[in-house]
């Protein structure tokens, strides 16, 4: 078939090497517009278009999909059918209904839950064991379209939101041609998302991402985890931010990992340093800091950290909490 594909971000990137590898044509690429990035502010192309113009195919960096001028450029190249990866902005009708096969749309979750822009981040952070992606038809209530298929995928325990959107992508690129593939010899037909299990994974942001040390332990993780690599959970030492990475729960005496002595009794982000490292205490037990990056410096681990601020015993300090609010237990 001859294909549009629509993607933007670095995960992305697999699902359209995996179409230039498959069968099918890729007549052009569609991608947001340049953006801002780095501490200059300067205009970056997205990881997509990076690779596209590196494969020498037409980029259309429409401002906004329902512009005239795109319309009749996308009329013009007739595409069989748009593959879409992350592209990130909402397709009017009038763009749906050009391509003879639609838009197929690969999205990192098992539909219909977690529909919206943070699915993987969602997943880790409200503890599910598993995830994947799903390939649908695109139509314009948000991620709501039939199926056509799905790949799962387990979340380990440790994963980041990063380590677990690196594997479904790939998973989830090799899904994406199947369905093309399926398309194409007319062997694959959608079925409707069923009316229950709907959950919605909207956009975390900065806020979103501060710890509150005043919830369990684990939850603490997941968030963390959910926040990694972007947009990173941070906490407060004295006024200042300080970025964490991923922690750990040093284990009660005798499970895996335990430090062979009780959990201290720490209030909640009260830090301190002891053979298990750099310990804060939240709403349960402590857990053990990974690494930190303080304001306006590199990232390090939390050892490094405390030495450079004197941390110990007699010096109790703590960590400041975010505003409560609703989240996982």
């Amino acid at each position: 078939m001859r294909v549009v594909f629509a993607g933007t971000p670095r995960a992305a990137v697999a699902s359209l090497e995996a179409i230039l590898r498959s069968r099918h044509e890729v007549a052009a690429v569609m991608t947001r517009p340049d953006a801002p990035a780095g501490r200059g502010r300067r205009p970056a192309v997205s990881p997509v278009a990076e690779r596209a113009a590196g494969a020498g195919l037409e980029l259309l960096k429409p401002a906004r999909p329902r512009d005239s001028g795109f319309l009749a450029r996308l009329r013009a190249i007739a595409p069989d059918c748009c593959a879409v990866t992350g592209y990130g902005a909402l397709l009017p009708q009038a763009a749906l209904d050009i391509p003879a096969h639609g838009w197929v749309n690969l999205h990192f979750s098992l539909l219909p839950a977690w529909r919206g822009a943070a699915p993987v981040q969602h997943a880790v952070l409200h503890g599910d064991d598993i995830t994947g992606a799903t390939t649908f038809r695109i139509v314009r209530e948000l991620d709501a379209g039939p199926v056509f298929g799905v790949v799962t995928e387990p979340v380990r325990p440790d994963d980041t939101a990063g380590d677990l959107l690196e594997r479904i992508a790939v998973s989830g690129a090799d899904l994406l041609v199947a369905t093309l593939d399926g398309i194409e010899s007319g062997e694959l037909r959608p079925r409707p998302q069923p009316a229950e299990g709907v959950s919605f994974a909207p956009k975390i942001g900065v806020d979103d991402a501060r710890v509150d040390w005043s919830l369990p332990a684990a939850a603490i993780g997941r968030l963390i985890r959910a926040c990694t690599p972007v947009p990173g959970a941070w906490t407060e030492l004295g006024g200042a931010r300080l970025k964490l990475g991923p922690v750990t729960q040093p284990g009660k005496p005798g499970e895996p990992g335990a430090t062979g002595a009780a959990w201290p009794r720490l209030g909640p982000g009260e830090l301190r340093v002891d053979r298990a490292g750099v310990l804060a205490g939240t709403g349960t037990g402590p857990v053990r800091l990974g690494e930190v990056q303080p304001a306006g410096k590199r990232r390090m681990t939390a050892e490094e950290w405390a030495r450079g601020l004197r941390l110990d015993a007699r010096e109790p300090r703590r960590l400041g909490n975010g505003r409560p609010r609703p989240g996982p237990g």
